[in-house]
């Protein structure tokens, strides 16, 4: 009774209800990859902006019209897809990026606001995802209308996470490593909440995914940075390739694995 309820104010038919989920399971491999595209969501972002000269707003255009076209992409798939699922949170990571750091360089709004407006209008997604689906599940993302709800708060994850970190790095003096190892205890202490405390792991899951961003951001600005800014001195061309090499090679393997997987089946 439950089961059929559910499908019909989700899909209005159990085909619906039974389709494949859109996104994937959360998985070390989810979080390895997550982590990988937000590190390089940092350092890319810089490089395009920076060392190529396009400047924020430029930049932000540019990667703002590639990711709505590869959403596009996303949307038209009726499963989960490894490679194209994954170049949207890439582009996605980017795009989160550059719009916190345009409202910060570009037209002076400050990082505490920022952050708390993003967080306003991340818990205003949550809401009005839950009031029309009636449920905030990432193992039930099987409609257009729940992953656009799933994509608009992913955004708003990695512009909110963007804030944070840099809110803490630099307006409150910690530096890169610091802050990285500061968000690491705290995605370390939900995790064993989570394993041991019995955490909800919806409301685990969702908060791990917005401190990832801060996390990877600083250290990929510890790597890229130079020494005079607390950082490593690697460059932004090395450390975004280095990540995407990470990327790139697990979700092949993902893609083959899947692939191997309906095969037999």
């Amino acid at each position: 009774m439950t089961a059929v309820a559910l499908s019909l104010s989700d899909a209005g038919t159990e085909e619906a209800f039974h389709a494949p989920n859109r996104v994937p399971e959360v998985t070390p491999a989810f979080w390895l990859i997550k982590l990988m595209a937000v590190t390089m969501g940092e350092t890319a972002a810089d490089y395009l902006a920076v060392n190529l000269g396009f400047g924020l707003t430029t930049t932000t255009l540019i990667m703002s019209t590639l990711l709505a076209v590869v959403l596009g992409w996303q949307f038209a798939q009726r499963r989960y897809v490894p490679h194209v699922y994954w170049l949207a949170v890439v582009l996605i990571s980017i795009v989160g990026t550059l719009i916190t750091d345009n409202l910060v360089d570009n037209f002076g709004v400050a990082l505490t606001t920022t952050t708390w407006v993003f967080s306003l209008a991340l818990i205003g997604t949550f809401t009005a995802w839950y009031a029309s689906e009636r449920t905030l599940s990432i193992h039930e993302v099987f409609t257009a209308k729940r992953e656009a709800f799933y994509w608009l708060a992913i955004l708003f994850t990695f512009a909110l996470g963007t804030a944070a970190g840099d809110l803490i790095a630099e307006h409150f003096g910690l530096g890169f490593l610091a802050t990285g190892i500061l968000f690491a205890m705290v995605i370390g202490s939900l995790s064993a909440g989570y394993w041991k405390l019995g955490l909800d792991g919806l409301w685990a899951f969702w908060l791990c995914y917005i401190l990832t961003r801060p996390l990877g951001a600083s250290f990929g600005d510890l790597l890229s940075q130079p020494a005079e800014f607390g950082g490593l001195g690697l460059g932004t061309i090395i450390t975004s390739l280095c990540f995407l090499g990470v990327i790139a090679a697990t979700v092949l393997v993902i893609s083959v694995r899947q692939g191997r997987g309906q095969i037999e089946a």
